[in-house]
């Protein structure tokens, strides 16, 4: 495996990183403490060519692939972002980009990217159910035949960046559990307007990620159009895990870059703080050790997701290196951020140095988009060959 960046990926990493610190962590600190959604990176990022370097030439994208996203995705979050700007990426060249492009018809692909890579048009998915969590195949959200179209029906939750959206790709099922012999069959995804009639949503308060609202969303009665349908009817299930696979990479990338961006701070502080006999605590082994300890996993990870990455774009299977990649970089994330803020002790509990905020929103990551327990479950039965446990 061949580990040098080529000179146009080089480009692209320095040019998101100029993107990424003229936002820098302060611009951050200020759209957390407003609970307000980042449009302005995003528009530079959009305006850089960075949101659409694994879409379409034809559309205004780069034709390149998923490394090239975590390659930017890495350098943009590293610089100010942390693990939230990995979520930009998730809904918009994700959601709407991976979908759209792979499982969209001509006419979807012509009218919606070049919208995506301009920043024009924002995207969200709307997957998880209250009763059913991860297991998705338990969704009641139903959408049933109606002329040339469908209604649906149902109710959503934890549904990241609604308000911003101007489409919701909608997963739903249209057949019932007993019309089908495989419980994958029967599932269709819709990408229909956020502004349709019957479609309402409330934001969720919580921890972090408070820059990109959650919301439980409600489908009442909503009218769906043959023209809403993306991929295949009743045949959507294997198309959606390649959306959420994908997902996985930019999620690991965007954890990656928030644990250097934690260790970068921790490590300039060790330098500076003078305590007990005027040497600077980062000449402390009980120092260096734990940021030593954080920076190897966040390295492993990275390099997994590179595999992962790598695999996807030369059309090989990568669910499970983009599974272990996202399993360890939420884990490594969490201690880097963890032993920063230890590092600088009660200034790491300080808006000031930021820290509390990668915190808050990293911890989100070990719980989503998909559980580190369903993880674990995955490489037991898919990797190591045992008996399913759930």
């Amino acid at each position: 495996m061949d580990f040098r960046l080529t000179d146009e990926q080089k480009m692209m990493v320095e040019a998101a990183r100029k993107v990424g610190t003229a936002y820098g962590p302060d611009y951050w600190r200020d759209l957390d403490a407003r609970k307000a959604f980042p449009k302005e990176i995003w528009q530079a990022i959009c305006d850089a060519g960075l949101c659409g370097v694994a879409l379409p030439e034809e559309h205004g994208g780069s034709g390149l692939g998923m490394l090239e996203m975590a390659l930017v995705i890495e350098a943009l979050s590293e610089s100010g972002g942390g693990s939230t700007l990995g979520q930009l990426y998730m809904v918009n060249p994700i959601f709407g980009g991976v979908s759209v492009s792979r499982f969209g018809t001509d006419e979807q692909k012509r009218t919606l990217l070049p919208g995506l890579v301009s920043g024009k048009i924002n995207f969200c998915m709307a997957l998880t159910e209250p009763d059913a969590g991860s297991n998705t195949l338990e969704m009641r959200s139903f959408a049933s035949e109606e002329g040339d179209g469908w209604r649906l029906n149902g109710r959503k939750i934890w549904i990241t960046a609604v308000p911003e959206s101007t489409k919701i790709l909608v997963i739903a099922r249209t057949l019932k559990p007993e019309q089908v012999t495989r419980r994958t069959d029967g599932i269709t995804m819709f990408l229909v307007d956020t502004n349709r009639p019957g479609i309402s949503y409330t934001p969720i308060e919580k921890l972090g990620t408070n820059t990109l609202t959650s919301s439980s969303v409600f489908f009442d009665n909503v009218r769906l159009e043959r023209s809403d349908l993306i991929g295949t009817l009743h045949k959507g299930w294997t198309e959606l895990l390649d959306v959420l696979n994908t997902e996985r990479i930019v999620t690991t990338a965007g954890l990656i870059g928030a644990g250097r961006m934690a260790i970068r701070i921790a490590v300039d502080y060790s330098k500076d703080r003078k305590v007990f006999g005027g040497k600077p605590i980062g000449s402390y082994q009980g120092v260096q050790f734990p940021l030593a300890q954080a920076h190897a996993a966040l390295e492993c990870a990275r390099l997994m997701n590179y595999r992962a990455a790598t695999k996807c774009d030369q059309g090989e299977a990568y669910g499970s290196d983009a599974n272990v990649a996202k399993l360890i970089a939420a884990q490594a994330a969490h201690d880097a951020i963890e032993h920063s803020m230890q590092t600088l002790g009660g200034m790491g509990y300080a808006k000031e140095f930021h820290l509390e905020r990668l915190w808050r929103d990293a911890r989100l990551f070990k719980f989503a988009p998909v559980a580190e327990e369903m993880v674990l479950n995955f490489i037991a039965q898919h990797d190591l060959g045992m008996p399913r446990s759930y």
